[in-house]
């Protein structure tokens, strides 16, 4: 299985990702051709950098001639919802110029006018959607109301459509990314003196693992947030697999420590031996609950993304019998699982064991049969490949059909 892992450990960018992702791509004259194909006024060029001795690729976006957004530490200034210029003081040089202020609806066509591929244009378009929600929550207006200024300006479009291509091209099968370093201090924008992370950057992280530090700068930009929320599946620890590929994506700025996104491409031990996943055991012992209560409690945490929910019998103190509810989640999940646990459950406490395990790659088609489409999960790894039709979908088509669930069984291992 392919697997690109972000190292975030000096906060994310658009132009960062870009460049990281760019070390990776085998063909990158053509994605440089296709990029400045996308607007007259846009020039997309891919610089070598070094940043505290670690070699990488600053992304370097040109409109109109002039190089634009350099306002933040990582290339592009916060979007805002309203307003007018934008003025920050992070030692560089200011740039005093109205940018055109686009709706969700005007980057819609602006992306749709672009000659990519459809999943391209839509996941840009998703990755807007992400940020206009971010920016309606943060500062208290409709979606309607957002006006994009910055993060609406053309190269910072190019940011975002150039990722969303990228990960096209790479076509991981899945994206995993680091905890998030946010830095620190404050941030001038056109609302004021902000802390770091921005309201919308903390609207847009909401789920993600992420620190501060002790580099007073805003180190994850909105686009940078709203890119990995888009692309990672999950947040942890670099997995085991044999490294394919390293790409080094440079921010701006220069600061104590390498001012770099690492994009790691990585073959996941499939075939290999030893554990190649990460999940958390979650467990209580109970033994004042009904078993209606526990059935429901089971129900809630599967419904809020459990792995997978049980309940064994023990002995408690005083001899009484009781169970321990047993739940399995994401490591990134662990702390709202647990929360979950705490309300649903009469427990006062939670126990927390993070693990390592043998998975088998999962994928899943459908198959036809005469009494209806089934799927089809299979697992691989280790030498093992096995499948197993989709329970739900079994037992629909034999109430579906009025047949035992059986036949239905018999039917899709006849057309496997």
């Amino acid at each position: 299985m392919k697997t690109l892992y972000f190292e975030c450990a000096m906060g994310a960018a658009g132009d960062m990702l870009m460049g990281a992702l760019y070390e990776l791509l085998p063909d990158k004259e053509a994605f440089l051709a296709g990029m400045n194909r996308l607007d007259p006024a846009l020039r997309v060029e891919a610089e070598a950098a070094t940043r505290q001795g670690m070699a990488g690729t600053h992304m370097r976006v040109h409109v109109h001639g002039r190089e634009e957004g350099h306002e933040h530490y990582h290339d592009h200034s916060h979007d805002h919802h309203h307003g007018g210029e934008q003025e920050h003081d992070h030692g560089h040089v200011h740039h005093h110029y109205q940018h055109e202020h686009r709706t969700l609806a005007d980057i819609d066509r602006m992306v749709d006018g672009f000659g990519l591929p459809a999943a391209v244009r839509e996941k840009a378009k998703e990755v807007y959607r992400l940020l206009a929600a971010a920016e309606s929550r943060a500062h208290g207006v409709s979606l309607e109301q957002v006006h994009f200024h910055e993060v609406g300006a053309l190269d910072a479009v190019a940011d975002i459509t150039g990722v969303c291509w990228l990960m096209e091209l790479l076509g991981p099968d899945r994206v995993i990314a680091s905890p998030v370093n946010l830095g620190g201090g404050t941030v001038k924008t056109a609302h004021g003196l902000l802390p770091v992370p921005a309201p919308a950057t903390a609207a847009l992280l909401e789920g993600v693992p992420a620190y501060g530090g002790d580099i007073p700068a805003e180190l994850c930009t909105p686009t940078g947030a709203a890119l990995l929320k888009t692309f990672a599946s999950s947040f942890g620890p670099l997995p085991m697999g044999t490294i394919r590929g390293v790409g080094s994506g440079c921010g701006t700025k220069d600061f104590p420590r390498a001012n770099c996104l690492r994009a790691f491409l990585i073959e996941e031990a499939g075939s290999a031996e030893g554990p190649n996943d990460h999940v958390t055991e979650l467990k209580a012992n109970i033994d004042d609950m009904t078993g209606e209560d526990l059935g429901f409690a089971v129900e809630r945490l599967l419904a809020a993304g459990a792995l997978d929910v049980s309940y064994t019998p023990v002995q408690m103190k005083k001899n009484r019998p009781g169970v321990l509810l047993t739940c399995l989640c994401r490591p990134e999940e662990a702390d709202a699982m647990a929360a979950q646990i705490l309300r649903h459950t009469s427990t006062f406490g939670v126990r927390r064991t993070d693990c390592t395990r043998y998975a088998l790659a999962v994928e899943r088609e459908t198959v036809e049969t005469p009494l209806g489409t089934i799927t089809k999960k299979t697992g691989s790894g280790w030498g093992i490949a096995k499948h197993k039709a989709e329970f739900e979908d079994l037992a629909a088509a034999a109430r579906d059909r009025k047949v035992p669930l059986g036949e239905v069984r018999w039917a899709f291992e006849e057309n496997v």
